[in-house]
């Protein structure tokens, strides 16, 4: 993602903001997010951000380049937000699998699918059109998985998963799963097939769990 820029045109890196002006950039990436969030990336002018965060042309344009890099950077943030998120649960024990479960289908019940994945919207909206922010799209999706992956990994470690167990392909089955239920929710308005994919993903791994016992007795 481009700089913030000087007067002279010059690039100006995050520690040359000023306080202020940090919080500047902060409220017209979150202002962009939730706009982008609604609307998608299309239908989101720089205008819209503009009145939404209320700053002026020359401070929009002060701190990004152009829409692609505003964009870029409300796709670091919406990654940042579902990483933290995620990184605030101990996914460590299958009871804790089993309880992230039930609460993400019931907060999807309660919103009747509406409004999916923060992160997967974007990814649907630049797939075929911003090769550079859908990288960055990826790229967040990766970060998630390995948190993921990180309770997967203390389970194998514990014995309660088995320790050949291939974590990583394992965690991002279980985001694809997430993210193919959130998508069809949106569509149908309903939190059933989250709660299909996500049963179907603790079901596979009380079945792990089963044979890491059975490996501890033989």
């Amino acid at each position: 993602m481009t700089s913030p820029r000087d007067s002279d045109g010059e690039s100006l890196t995050s520690s040359d903001l000023t306080e202020k002006g940090q919080r500047t950039r902060t409220r017209i990436i979150a202002a962009a997010a939730e706009l982008i969030h609604e609307r998608g990336v299309s239908a989101t002018t720089l205008n819209d951000v503009r009145t939404a965060s209320a700053v002026s042309s020359s401070q929009l344009y002060h701190y990004f380049a152009d829409k692609k890099d505003l964009v870029g950077a409300v796709v670091d943030h919406q990654a940042a937000q579902v990483v933290e998120n995620q990184r605030a649960l101990d996914l460590s024990t299958l009871d804790a699998f089993r309880s992230w479960r039930e609460d993400l289908v019931a907060f999807e019940d309660a919103r009747q699918g509406r409004g999916g994945c923060p992160l997967g919207s974007l990814g649907a909206d630049l797939a075929e059109t911003d090769a550079i922010n859908r990288e960055r799209v990826a790229l967040g999706f990766q970060r998630w998985a390995r948190v993921i992956e990180l309770g997967l990994t203390s389970m194998c470690e514990a014995d309660e998963l088995p320790r050949n167990l291939e974590t990583r392909r394992l965690s991002t089955g279980i985001l694809a799963a997430l993210q193919g239920g959130l998508l069809i929710g949106q569509v149908d308005r309903s939190a059933d097939a989250l709660d299909a994919a996500l049963d179907l993903v603790i079901t596979l791994l009380e079945s792990l769990v089963d044979r890491a016992g059975d490996q501890a007795e033989a």
